[in-house]
């Protein structure tokens, strides 16, 4: 029989659901009398499309293994070797999911269509000239115009592509497999975050959530995976303190300032974690401030690029895309890449507000209202979202030991059901 806070945990899913299948249906209603919604499975960007792959049997077998496994797992391995095995399963999982589409389509090609930033790889033969000229380039209707997710971001994030095709790493087969590798690492650094700020307990009761986020499916293969792995890291180090890790810290937040603008967002979620953990907080921003003023010497100042972007948003799809339903369908889109899990995980955070959990999942959720409300993130989110949506998975920790398979079935149905229900964009 079901607790009174079991209960409660039900129907808060049930709510998510709910909200999930009112996007869906209205979605479908204002396609229908032609509303541009440019998402042809509102609310996620891609396609209506049942389909099977190479990927399929091993995803499902994974799945399988985590749920009937995980959690008797994460309590009794020793610490690291618990972190390697979650990480292992994280890329897995990821690549598993990524060739249900196929080697190519799903993995390989994904960073190579000429919305994207391979597109642009090969005609960059000066990376200083690329740098100091990028701003003038995002703007578009010009000839030298960037790419659309090349525009969309600063030069950072073209750079690491750049970086892995000078080194002999060239070709969206590489471009795919490193992506995920770095994007993965959001099994390790989130529970390290939450064990360093809170309790190794709770840390190893969330690690099996997070290697089953549904939102994998868009780490396999999104660049916002990388950005999210990148930034992950970055607060782990903050958390875990010291001098030099919180230098580290705040350089790979810097970085992630120059990956994505909306990054910036996470702003408050890493002066939490520096307030409440053992971080230095003139270290970290000596981090940050020493990567910006790099790419300032290169060239390139943060704000300027922010304003021409804004700019580029609206010349596009933005323009058309009605905010009236993308402002709440975007919650929608969020709840599929984090999966009704987080429900649970979100309503036992406000319950019971233990301080680091309840500081880790409100600074993401802020980030997450502020980029909604700001309407500069009209559709996509599933993957625009994502490194603000692993930090909700802090919650995770809470719900009882009894009930965690469940939930993690949920989890796993739900990353599933996406992806060989909709052939997705990203």
């Amino acid at each position: 029989m079901p607790s009174v806070e079991d209960r409660r945990d039900l129907w808060a899913a049930a709510a998510l659901v709910l909200l999930v299948l009112a996007a869906v249906v209205v979605g479908i209603i204002l396609r229908a009398n032609d509303v541009p919604l440019f998402a042809g499975a509102a609310p996620l960007f891609g396609d209506w499309l049942p389909h099977l792959g190479p990927g399929t049997v091993p995803s499902v077998l994974v799945a399988a293994a985590v749920v009937c496994w995980g959690p008797g797992l994460a309590d009794r391995l020793p610490w690291r070797a618990l972190l390697a095995a979650g990480y292992a399963t994280a890329v897995l999982w990821t690549v598993s999911l990524a060739t249900v589409d196929g080697w190519q389509r799903g993995l390989a090609g994904r960073l190579t269509t000429a919305d994207e930033y391979l597109h642009e790889v090969g005609g960059v033969t000066d990376i200083g000239a690329m740098i100091a000229g990028f701003a003038g380039r995002i703007l578009d209707f010009q000839p030298d115009s960037w790419t659309t997710h090349v525009s969309g971001h600063p030069p950072g994030a073209l750079l690491v592509y750049v970086l892995l095709d000078r080194i002999g790493l060239g070709g969206g087969g590489w471009a795919g497999v490193v992506t995920i590798l770095i994007g993965c690492l959001v099994a390790i650094a989130v529970p390290v975050t939450v064990s360093a700020l809170s309790d190794q307990d709770g840390a190893r009761r969330m690690l099996p959530f997070v290697v089953l986020l549904p939102g994998f499916v868009w780490f396999g293969v999104s660049a916002d995976g990388l950005f999210a792995g990148v930034t992950a890291v970055g607060i782990a180090l903050l958390a875990l303190g010291g001098v030099w890790r919180s230098v580290l810290g705040g350089l790979l937040l810097g970085f992630g300032l120059f990956l994505s603008y909306g990054l910036v967002l996470l702003g408050p979620l890493a002066l939490a974690v520096l307030i409440i953990g053992r971080g230095r907080l003139l270290p970290a921003a000596g981090g940050v401030l020493a990567v910006a003023g790099a790419f300032a010497l290169a060239g390139f100042w943060w704000l300027d690029g922010y304003h021409l972007v804004v700019e580029r948003y609206y010349q596009g799809i933005a323009t058309a895309r009605p905010y009236a339903y993308w402002v709440w369908a975007n919650l929608a889109a969020l709840a599929l890449a984090t999966g009704p899990a987080l429900a649970a995980g979100l309503r036992r955070t406000f319950a019971e507000r233990p301080r680091a959990i309840t500081v880790l999942v409100g600074a993401a959720l802020l980030a997450v209202l502020a980029a909604d409300v700001s309407g500069l993130s009209k559709a996509e989110v599933e993957r625009i979202w994502l490194p603000f949506g692993v930090w909700l998975s802090a919650g995770t920790a809470l719900p009882p030991r009894p009930s965690r398979r469940w939930w993690l079935l949920a989890q796993a149905v739900t990353a599933l059901a996406v992806n060989h229900l909709v052939l997705t964009n990203w």
